[in-house]
């Protein structure tokens, strides 16, 4: 008797619809400069009027994981959906401070600023794990079939995490969103430019879709 209660109790429970995970973490990943900080200030700055993370021509400007709780937006039928939005370190496959002596810094601080990347980059893949769906952002005027692309791809793919590709800056005459698209058929695809927020309509559209 008690055992059939119990077997009742876990059937119940296992239906219950207050059960089910409520707090959603949506990252934002892909390599150095595609546009993931631009696509999370554009984000936050539509659905609660503010910038969250600073953006720079360099890359590896954001090197530490940025998390912005509570983010909610609504599609045209106003449904709404409320996730945490994680603004990642870009992934690259090799970090040279010498590439920051490129850009104009002293050796003290480029040798920081590529330790500083390489623990980014560390913590971005760490963070996979408590990542319920992802956004990859990609310069659409960079060859996709790039290592980098490829790692991100295939760590996601190993997680089982569901993915939207957003090709970013197709405001540029250089943007090949055919050649994005080609390259991650299994994903669903979609066209914007974060910095004049062409197409983010479509781009929250297809979150709905995806969460």
């Amino acid at each position: 008797m008690v055992k059939g209660f119990f077997k009742n109790l876990l059937s119940k429970l296992r239906f219950n619809p207050f059960s089910r995970k409520s707090h959603i973490k949506l990252g934002l990943y892909g390599p150095p400069n595609g546009g993931k900080s631009t696509l999370a200030n554009k984000i936050c700055q539509d659905w609660l009027g503010e910038d969250m993370s600073s953006v720079s021509h360099i890359a590896h400007e954001t090197r530490e994981i940025n998390i912005k709780e509570q983010v909610t937006i609504k599609n045209k039928k106003g449904k709404e959906l409320t996730f945490s939005l994680v603004d990642t370190p870009g992934i690259a496959t090799k970090i040279d401070y010498e590439d920051f002596l490129k850009k104009g810094m002293k050796k003290a601080e480029a040798k920081g600023r590529a330790k500083e990347a390489t623990k980014g980059v560390i913590d971005s893949i760490k963070w996979l794990d408590n990542m319920d769906a992802v956004v990859v952002v990609l310069d659409s005027t960079v060859d996709p079939y790039s290592q980098v692309n490829i790692t991100i791809i295939g760590n996601l793919q190993a997680r089982k995490i569901p993915v939207l590709v957003a090709a970013n800056k197709i405001d540029l005459k250089k943007s090949k969103l055919e050649a994005v698209k080609a390259a991650f058929p299994q994903y669903g695809l979609v066209g914007i430019s974060a910095k004049y927020g062409k197409n983010v309509e479509d781009f929250y559209e297809q979150l709905f879709k995806l969460v």
